[in-house]
């Protein structure tokens, strides 16, 4: 151990000792470079320079890397998506999204807007790397002068690289990444590249992105049109889009506008003489008031184009909506709510009518867009009430059962729960047929202990209703929430003879060039047969005399046969109406958001007579086609149409329109479609008529013709007028009226 220690200590001490030996040696020799006077002073500079340079790149390469991941993603298509919607008829219907439209080339952009935006965002854009240190220290001097901030130094690259990339976060970090993205930009894009973005992508306003959509959206006109005034409110547009918005604040717009004017001028790009007639009749936007848009639909129909994710962003989608019966179901729906709110405290509806295949021809979502966009045919959870009923007799005829069955409507009690008929009473032995008809509660109830309530909420799921695999008892009399749409794709199970339906409002989706990225016909999954043909007719059979003898009597329709299930939950928090043709289903609910009881409303009272005005428009002019179970449709004369789904009944029902033409009015015909402007000027002159007093009689001309009964009652200039629009003809001079 003696031996180990000493060896230990003398290995430290000849470390210790050969250490302070070299350090010396290499003093000595260090002694050679000692500079002394200005050479001492350069290389002093020379060696903080080197440190700080190191420190500096390795934070600028720390601050930048940040920024350049930005640049990883597909940024070019990453935005959100700008859809122009049309109908079924290919009219635009409205549009959703950002309002963007990248489709024309720079080349085609008017000069005098290139130059308007230019001088008044970035003079020097094509004379800077991306940053323009010019403009920058020009714009440090002004605020600092004015010690607030009155102009900006981000060069046009920059702003792109904000909008591409960042946020409108003020931040140092923000203003850091902006720089190196400008760079980054500048290095893999041409100079005119940058610019056609920057043109596109800039917020102008009114929810649109770039100067084309803006163009549209303010003026009504493709950007390559726009005059001089025009093109200086656009480019005004970048500094401030909300504010200077020409339909939020004109005024201001029209000031920012002749700023830009000057700019010009001051810019060398034009003279004062060629400004002036810009600032003489500056630009007039039109009026974004008057276009009609069916809003609930549109937000259904944008919902469908975020889960189909296609990689274009700006698109053209043609929707299955028909104009015609989605504004005869909004009329419909506030003409009952006008008529009936009050007195039965229904404050809100919502309806939706597809055809058999799950196309969406119209959408309610609520009274009023404006004041709740909350779409209530869409996202409501409300209980159906006895309109659920259907899948559970369904499930019946699946497990033996036939309309004629024979079963007893008797108090029947489920440990505590003891379902009860509406009116109270019961009815003793009745068929299936007759008990689905007069609604009663104690039958399904019935019928689901001996065919097994878990069969019922299977097949409930199978037609996409959100039941649970063991629900409560009372779900089989409707106590489950589901979604409008959820009873509308249900019962276009039963309209199309068994097939699944999964409810649709795109019908085609294409680039503004036109390329066709989607066809709903082409791309979507074939339907799949959930029940068998012959058990859905003998349903079917039941619903038609549902609406032939029982609770929905007032859905009927002329000639029409047509099947459906009325609904009521408890207090009469709800009331549906759920109804269906061999060319339609229809679903309408009413009542109040807060879920407060309406004054005993049952889906018979209001529901049914909605479906019943919807459901006769929507058939007017159309091949009545025959669903599985019904009768077929009968003319005026008592004689059978044949549905037109076979080369028969295509014969025979173009023999019975040409048959129909000769003898029907005029006004038998579904009226013709007005566009969305149309829709939006005659509504204007609707309420301004309304809002005018009645004219007095002239008592020169109000002569009671002999034998004429009633009497005389002045006709407003509101009356005249929309009975010429409905294709009347006025009453006399418009003067008076008789009745």
């Amino acid at each position: 151990m003696i031996e180990i220690d000493a060896w230990i200590d003398n290995a430290v001490w000849r470390a210790g000792t050969g250490t302070l030996s070299a350090y010396e040696r290499l003093s000595i020799f260090m002694r050679r470079f000692r500079l002394s006077g200005w050479k001492k002073l350069v290389v002093e500079l020379l060696d903080d320079a080197a440190t700080f340079g190191t420190l500096g790149t390795i934070l600028m390469l720390a601050l930048a890397l940040p920024a350049f991941q930005e640049t990883r993603k597909d940024w070019r298509r990453d935005v959100d998506y700008a859809v122009t919607f049309l109908d079924r008829n290919g009219n635009e219907i409205g549009r959703r999204g950002i309002l963007l439209n990248d489709s024309v080339p720079l080349a085609e952009f008017p000069d005098h807007l290139i130059k308007a935006v230019m001088a008044t965002e970035d003079r020097r854009f094509f004379d800077h790397f991306g940053i323009d240190v010019i403009g920058t220290m020009r714009a440090v001097v002004a605020n600092m002068r004015r010690k607030t901030v009155v102009q900006g130094g981000s060069s046009l690259t920059q702003q792109l690289a904000k909008n591409l990339f960042l946020t409108n976060e003020r931040s140092i970090e923000r203003k850091i990444k902006e720089a190196f993205l400008a760079l980054w930009l500048e290095a893999n894009l041409s100079k005119r590249e940058i610019l056609k973005l920057y043109l596109d992508r800039a917020y102008m306003g009114g929810g649109t992105f770039g100067v084309a959509a803006a163009s549209e959206f303010y003026f009504g006109k493709s950007v390559r049109d726009i005059n001089l005034a025009e093109a200086a409110m656009l480019a005004g547009l970048f500094k401030a889009p909300t504010k200077y918005a020409p339909h939020a604040n004109l005024p201001a717009a029209r000031a920012r506008a002749n700023d830009v004017l000057s700019n010009l001028v001051a810019a060398g790009f034009m003279t004062e003489g060629q400004v002036l007639g810009a600032r003489r009749h500056p630009a007039k936007p039109i009026d974004r008031k008057r276009d009609y848009t069916p809003d609930y639909y549109l937000d259904y129909a944008f919902g469908e184009i975020e889960n189909l994710a296609p990689k274009d962003h700006t698109l053209v989608v043609k929707t299955t909506l028909d104009t015609g019966i989605q504004k005869k179901a909004e009329e419909s729906v506030e003409a009952a709510l006008r008529q009936y709110g009050e007195e039965y405290d229904i404050s809100q509806a919502a309806s939706v009518i597809i055809e058999p295949d799950g196309a969406v021809r119209a959408m309610v979502g609520g009274r009023e867009y404006g004041a709740s966009q909350f779409n209530r045919a869409t996202d409501a959870l409300r209980q159906p009430g006895s309109s659920f009923k259907p899948y559970v007799y369904l499930t019946a005829l699946l497990a033996g059962r036939t309309p004629n069955s024979l079963i007893t409507d008797q108090p029947f009690c489920i440990g505590n729960w003891c379902p009860k008929n509406y009116g109270g009473g019961y009815y003793g032995r009745v068929t299936l047929s007759e008990a689905i008809a007069r609604s009663l509660n104690s039958v399904p109830v019935q019928l689901a202990q001996q065919i097994g309530r878990e069969k019922v909420a299977a097949l409930a799921r199978s037609f996409g209703l959100p039941i649970p695999e063991k629900p409560e008892w009372p779900f089989v009399i409707g106590a489950t929430e589901v979604h409008v749409i959820d009873q509308a794709a249900g019962f276009a199970v039963f309209a199309n003879g068994g097939y699944k339906v999964e409810p649709y409002a795109i019908d085609q989706i294409t680039t503004t060039s036109g390329k066709l990225i989607y066809d709903h016909r082409r791309d979507a999954p074939a339907p799949k047969r959930i029940v068998p043909a012959e058990k859905i007719a003998e349903l079917n059979s039941m619903l038609n005399h549902a609406v032939e003898a029982g609770t929905g009597q007032r859905a009927k329709l002329d000639g029409i046969p047509a099947g459906g299930k009325t609904g009521t939950t408890q207090s009469s928090r709800d009331a549906w109406f759920c109804g269906f043709t061999g060319n339609y289903v229809g679903v309408v609910w009413v009542g109040n958001d807060d879920y407060h009881p309406m004054n005993r409303v049952t889906g018979g009272m209001v529901p049914a007579p909605i479906w019943h005005e919807v459901m006769a428009y929507a058939h007017q002019n159309v091949d009545l086609k025959q669903a599985i179970g019904f009768p077929a449709p009968r003319g005026k004369d008592g004689g059978a149409l044949v549905a037109a789904n076979t080369p028969k009944g295509k014969a025979a029902a173009e023999a019975a329109k040409a048959a129909a033409a000769a003898v029907a009015p005029p006004e038998a015909e579904r009226p013709h479609q007005l566009s969305s402007k149309a829709v939006g000027v005659l509504s204007d002159i609707e309420t301004t008529m309304r809002s005018a007093p009645p004219l007095k009689a002239q008592q020169t001309s109000a002569v009671t013709p002999a034998g004429a009964t009633g009497s005389i009652r002045p006709v407003t200039p509101a009356t005249s007028a929309l009975r010429v629009v409905a294709g009347e003809r006025p009453a006399g001079r418009g003067l008076v009226e008789m009745r």
